[in-house]
């Protein structure tokens, strides 16, 4: 792997450094709400969760089968059947010496039992049960509190609640949590050259494509949208957008305007209306990131490229939300895999490069990856051609075929 000295934009804020910076300035909103656990889904947990009950709360088979006294066959081959014990239906009655019971999966081991046979190793003759196995106590069993125990922490404060943590909640007989309130986040697109898609397109414009990308991925992490749409070069028009927009939201997501061209005018009404905390970081693509705060709200300034701006929300925009939600946020561990470089992979020393590629195994099970040979940051269609980046660090250089290489797959993020 090639290392150059050489950096492409000298003077740029790490990445590392940005996010850092952005989670020192945020701090968690304080109000919240009790929700039914069906309503909870993706929403951010206030409060540790302790459970009042063992999981499961009692003794029970974790298959169909024949619960015995694993004694009884050191003497004998089969036992006497006395009864049958159903999930929610229990054999009520104390298992004696040489008895067994009929037990199907989940059913409470019948007082006395200490094992369960599967039923494949067993033969019915006769109100008799001729057994193939010799078990040990506790063949089968699971026991009360094996999942979770009475008092056990369930959840922490700060959780991030998907479909198993609601599972779990639900396990130990509790039906509401409290979770933070949702976040309302606006988008802003800026450029006398954007037109919505569906209208005519006028010369020299492009269409807006950013608020779809954004709203989409907004809406995997359950918060309000507020979606201001597209806003002239205009100082006056970008003033009074950004007042409104700042009573309006928790955060405001601007795309366009934060680069250096004469028109781009969003740093300016930043300026007027708060504070740049930083600006430009060490990312490709997406330099031109700027992140502030107005008198309310919080704000990012994603570059107006697609690309920029969709790689910059996943690296710099989430980490805030998340933070912002209260939910607990790990800043320096990201999950990657390690596959070799199908192809020679170009890389200047400078910015943490996030190269659009695509990952495969062959047939000895060894994971390639292929970088998209076109990395322009306003090619959409490196996205959706791949299936993963590449995770090439600010200061590494050029990649050779072959060499192993870190990568993200989409899938993770």
């Amino acid at each position: 792997m090639n290392t150059l000295e050489h950096c492409d934009t000298p003077g740029l804020m790490p990445l590392k450094n940005a996010i850092e910076n952005i989670l020192a300035q945020v701090t968690a909103i304080n109000e919240t709400e009790i929700l039914d656990l069906g309503s909870a889904n993706k929403r951010v947990l206030t409060a540790d969760i302790i459970s009042p009950i063992n999981v499961p709360p009692a003794d029970n088979s974790a298959m169909d089968g024949y619960a015995i006294r694993a004694a009884d066959l050191d003497k004998k081959a089969q036992l006497k059947l006395v009864g049958t014990a159903l999930a929610g239906q229990p054999y009520s009655e104390k298992l004696g010496v040489g008895e067994c019971v009929r037990i199907m999966t989940g059913a409470l081991v019948p007082l006395g039992a200490d094992a369960v046979v599967m039923q494949e190793n067993t033969q019915v003759n006769d109100g008799f049960v001729v057994f193939k196995q010799q078990p040990k106590a506790g063949n089968n069993i699971r026991c009360a509190g094996d999942d979770i125990r009475q008092g056990e922490l369930v959840l922490k404060k700060g959780c991030f609640l998907g479909p198993a943590e609601l599972a779990l909640i639900a396990s130990i007989g509790q039906a509401t949590v409290e979770v933070t309130r949702q976040l309302t986040v606006g988008l802003i697109a800026t450029g006398d050259e954007l037109t919505k898609a569906g209208s005519p397109l006028k010369t020299g414009g492009i269409y807006e494509s950013n608020s779809y990308a954004l709203s989409a991925k907004l809406e995997n992490i359950k918060v309000n949208i507020r979606n201001y749409g597209i806003i002239a070069d205009d100082k006056d028009a970008l003033r009074g957008i950004f007042a409104r927009a700042d009573d309006e939201c928790d955060v405001i997501i601007s795309c366009g305007g934060v680069s250096v061209g004469e028109a781009d005018f969003v740093k300016d009404i930043l300026l007027e209306l708060g504070q740049i905390n930083f600006w430009k970081v060490a990312i490709k693509p997406g330099k031109p990131f700027a992140f502030g705060q107005l008198n309310k709200a919080y704000f990012c300034g994603l570059p107006g490229n697609p690309v920029s701006s969709y790689v910059t929300f996943e690296q710099l925009v989430l980490p805030l939300l998340s933070a912002l939600s209260g939910q607990n946020v790990l800043n320096d561990q990201q999950h990657y895999f390690v596959a070799k470089a199908a192809n020679n992979i170009n890389k200047r020393a400078g910015r943490a490069d996030f190269q659009r590629a695509y990952y495969y195994r062959d047939e000895q099970g060894q994971l390639w990856v292929e970088a998209q040979q076109n990395q322009s940051s306003g090619v959409m269609s490196s996205i959706t051609k791949a299936n993963c980046y590449l995770l090439l660090t600010q200061f590494q250089g050029n990649v050779a075929q072959g060499e192993n290489i870190n990568i993200l797959p989409f899938a993770l993020l």
